[in-house]
């Protein structure tokens, strides 16, 4: 299993998004977060196809932080049954990954 993750979910609005990003990466659950939108997004929701203007939240952490940075956006996010997924970052250069361990409090060495 790969160390390192990138997290993604999305919300309706950019402040939304902002907030989220403000509270992971202060609370040290991400070592960073991108904020990209507006994007398109198509969609089944309770049973009706739709199409939304959302906004994408891509947070850098590790795997052995992802069950406490998910009991967070599930607590603080707006929607009822957010996306939530990680993807592994099999790949990454040595000294940003080396700074994320350090951000997230790893104590890796530079």
């Amino acid at each position: 299993m790969a160390d390192h993750v990138q997290v993604s979910t999305a919300t309706e609005t950019r402040e939304q998004a902002v907030e989220l990003a403000r509270s992971v990466v202060a609370g040290r659950l991400a070592a960073g977060a991108q904020i990209i939108g507006p994007v398109i997004s198509a969609f089944w929701h309770e049973g009706e196809f739709g199409t939304g203007e959302e906004w994408q939240l891509l947070l850098k952490t590790r795997m052995d932080r992802y069950a406490e940075l998910e009991g967070h956006l599930l607590e603080h996010h707006p929607w009822k049954n957010p996306e939530l997924v990680a993807v592994p970052i099999v790949a990454g250069s040595d000294a940003y990954l080396r700074w994320v361990d350090a951000v997230l409090g790893m104590h890796a060495s530079e």
